[in-house]
């Protein structure tokens, strides 16, 4: 008699960062339109130039800076009364570094410019290294799941288990495996990153990145003898 094992297998993997994105606004606001504008686009433009010696220098991967935004309210008083017109003008800047020395170094200097706030460090991996280590974690899984039914088929007194299906978490079909059948065999496994660690822009120092892998697997596996 043929015995269906199902289990779910599942693995990571934990890596230093490579990249590290700043992200950054640089922001003005007050009663004079034009005013605003203009202090909000020199600080803005300072930023840029400091940015394209950065990467001349080549400490960066890639950098982006957003257009300028002008926005205009009425704020209200703790008396419920409203005030005049606030401007607003504001533009998002992103610079990804290569050397995470330096990005310490540069966020520390940065911060202090006037009209500049520091939104986060988002640290990554290139996408080589993402896909290097995504396929590990992938394959620990699947070593994972070939572990799990070996012990369950041994817990039984059965032989050694034959893959029938595997596939990514949630997709495996819900059909029982023909009995004496190997089954259908499918290779869709799924890998995720756990991007949320990271130093705060005191320290500048980066948690490992994780990246793991999940996948479910049927076995078949005869009596032992």
């Amino acid at each position: 008699m043929t015995t269906v094992i199902a289990v779910r297998g599942t693995a990571e993997e934990r890596i230093a960062p490579e990249l590290g994105a700043v992200s950054l606004t640089v922001s003005a606001s007050g009663a004079e339109r034009d005013a605003t504008l203009a202090r909000t686009s020199d600080a803005h433009q300072r930023l840029i130039e400091g940015i394209r010696e950065l990467e001349a220098s080549g400490v960066l991967d890639v950098w982006s800076a957003g257009q300028l935004r002008v926005s205009s309210h009425r704020p209200w008083n703790n008396e419920g009364k409203q005030l005049p017109v606030v401007h607003q003008a504001n533009a998002d800047v992103e610079v990804v570094f290569t050397d995470l020395e330096r990005l310490g170094e540069w966020v520390s200097t940065v911060s202090l410019g006037e009209f500049i706030g520091i939104g986060g460090i988002d640290w990554r991996l290139t996408d080589a290294t993402r896909k290097r280590t995504q396929e590990l974690a992938q394959r620990g899984a699947v070593s994972d799941a070939v572990a799990k039914a070996a012990v369950y088929a041994a817990a039984l007194g059965l032989g050694a288990p034959t893959p029938a299906e595997l596939a990514d978490t949630g997709l495996l079909t819900a059909q029982p495996v023909p009995h004496g059948g190997s089954g259908e065999r499918m290779y869709a496994m799924r890998a995720s990153a756990d991007m949320s660690g990271g130093g705060g822009p005191a320290q500048f120092t980066p948690a490992q990145l994780v990246i793991t892998a999940s996948v479910e697997a049927r076995f078949t596996a005869e009596a032992a003898g």
